[in-house]
């Protein structure tokens, strides 16, 4: 059942994501933007009729992928502001953004694993969090905690303190009346008497508190110096978020404390929310954008939007990555901090060249997306931020950074393409310590072979079993025949440069290469022959399935 009009107040698009949070749901599609209003979060299973309204979240069970598409266009013409779907394949995706964009609706992919309950939790909670904003008993406090404090008190005729789930108190009201000890205390950052936090942990009060919206009354302690109090819990969704206390002063708490309190800690699950995301969210909430863009998940055009970028012009993708002398014996968390130091030193210069530059972590590798290029020399600006940027690192880092530089894309909707071959082409330096930047053009040979050597990989008709022959014969005798071929085809057939590769006598290369013939059964002589033979044992280098 409804409990909001089409007139109630909502919450941005923007921040119900941001309060949901990105393990749960990816953006696919935001056609009009993150500004749009959510106002109810409803659910549509396809058996029944939606009653979906203008402004509504609706989460749509029971139809997966394409099945979706009539619920996605329904809600669009109702006017829902987003639409959560489960999608699995990609063609899916796909199909379903088109539609919503056709539509006008917001499109967030659900992953698989996340349960229906929970995001509607999140999300209706992140609703209601935005609604009590336009409540007038409480309305004035959304200015900042300290003002939610003295509304609070002026309610309760109490003395208030608002405090996070380790007990750090955030914020508290002015009183002329006199507060006790442990009050006192908190104020002053200091732990409250441990008799009495002893008693509290006992009666299991932080436990009712972080439970729910419960409002306990906790009597006094005269011996202790300690007055009645009355505390809710401050939660977003399920999860604690802190707690408010109201101490009686001079006068009885009034009856409509508690009204007040469970009214309050609603606000102030919403100020707690801003207050921790302001800093990093908006930021994190443009990383996952641009994390989905480079996926090819996400519709260029709402990025663009997002971003103030124009999605019509050339945009280009690079990416970074540590090459540490020793990272096998590095400590793990001087790794870490070297990456995250080479991350912000990254974000400054990009920030600074473009202001609608993106930069997001994927494993151990930075991307940075350019947009909003010259179209006639889109690459060659790339390229000249990134020869600033590991010169910088040179400078500033303790390790060594290598960048793949993507080629120029025509638009914003190509720029997942720029993205793979930058990683292709930061592939091609993994085992070339002299070169810090490439383009394509630089390593395009190697990047040709390592695709070439992938698609043997992953297609076991396209193995010759004649080389398995020969590996096998390596290991059961001690041999080396495919190690040694393997240097000859490499030095084109000069034994005295393979056989000083191998450190043996050019006589014994010879033997070997024969024999390698001989049992494996390649015709040597063979130029189609050779170089498929080659390209094996490149890629049983590979894979670590022959010996090294």
């Amino acid at each position: 059942m409804r409990e909001i009009g089409v007139d109630s107040a909502g919450v941005p698009l923007r921040q119900l994501l941001i309060a949901v949070g990105e393990p749960l749901v990816d953006v696919l599609a935001a056609p009009s933007g993150f500004d749009v209003d959510v106002r109810d979060v409803v659910i549509v299973d396809p058996e029944e009729d939606s009653g979906t309204r203008r402004g509504d979240l609706v989460l749509v069970i029971g139809a997966r992928g394409r099945a979706a598409m009539r619920l996605v266009r329904a809600a669009a013409h109702d006017g829902a502001a987003a639409v959560a779907v489960k999608v699995h394949a990609e063609s899916d995706a796909r199909a379903l953004r088109d539609t919503a964009i056709d539509g006008g609706v917001a499109l967030l992919g659900v992953r698989p694993e996340v349960r229906w309950e929970q995001l509607e939790s999140f999300a209706r909670s992140a609703v209601d969090n935005a609604r009590l904003t336009t409540d007038a008993d409480v309305g004035e406090a959304l200015g900042d905690l300290f003002s939610l404090a003295q509304t609070v008190a002026a309610m309760t005729d109490g003395i208030v303190s608002i405090e996070d789930t380790a007990n750090r108190v955030l914020a508290y009201s002015r009183s002329d009346d006199e507060v006790d000890e442990l009050r006192r205390l908190s104020i002053l950052g200091r732990q409250g008497p441990e008799p009495y936090l002893a008693m509290l942990r006992e009666w299991g009060v932080y436990q009712r508190l972080r439970a729910g919206e419960e409002v306990v009354r906790i009597d006094e302690r005269p011996e202790l110096g300690i007055r009645q109090r009355m505390a809710v819990g401050i939660h977003a969704g399920n999860q604690p978020l802190g707690t408010i206390w109201v101490q009686e002063g001079e006068q009885p708490l009034s009856e409509r404390s508690e009204k007040a309190l469970l009214g309050a800690a609603r606000v102030a699950a919403l100020q707690l929310i801003r207050q921790r995301t302001e800093a990093t969210a908006g930021p994190r909430f443009r990383e996952n954008l641009l994390t989905g863009l480079l996926d090819g998940r996400v519709d260029a055009r709402s990025v663009a939007d997002n971003i103030g970028a124009d999605a019509d012009k050339p945009a280009v993708v690079v990416v970074f990555t540590l090459r540490p002398a020793d990272a096998a014996g590095q400590d793990r968390s001087d790794l870490e901090l070297q990456r995250s130091e080479m991350t912000s030193l990254i974000s400054v210069h990009a920030s600074a060249y473009r202001r609608s530059a993106l930069v997001t972590t994927i494993g151990s590798r930075v991307y940075v997306l350019l947009p909003d290029l010259p179209e006639r020399s889109a690459a060659s600006a790339a390229l000249s931020l990134t020869r600033e940027i590991a010169a910088a690192s040179r400078q500033h880092l303790r390790a060594r950074v290598q960048a793949g530089v993507g080629s120029a894309v025509p638009t914003l909707d190509e720029v997942a393409e720029s993205r793979t071959e930058a990683d292709r082409v930061l592939d091609a330096l993994s085992h070339d310590q002299r070169t810090s930047i490439a383009t394509i053009s630089d390593v395009r040979a190697k990047v040709v072979l390592s695709e070439v050597l992938t698609l043997l990989q992953g297609n076991e008709r396209f193995r010759d079993a004649r080389l398995a022959v020969l590996a096998e014969h390596d290991a059961e005798h001690g041999t080396e025949l495919a190690r040694s071929l393997l240097a000859y085809l490499e030095e084109f057939g000069d034994v005295r440069a393979a056989s000083e590769r191998m450190h043996v006598h050019p006589n014994t290369l010879r033997y070997r290469v024969r024999r390698a013939g001989e049992i494996s059964g390649i015709d040597l002589g063979d130029p189609s022959e050779r170089l498929s033979a080659h390209l094996q044992l490149l890629l049983a280098r590979r894979t670590g399935t022959g010996r090294r």
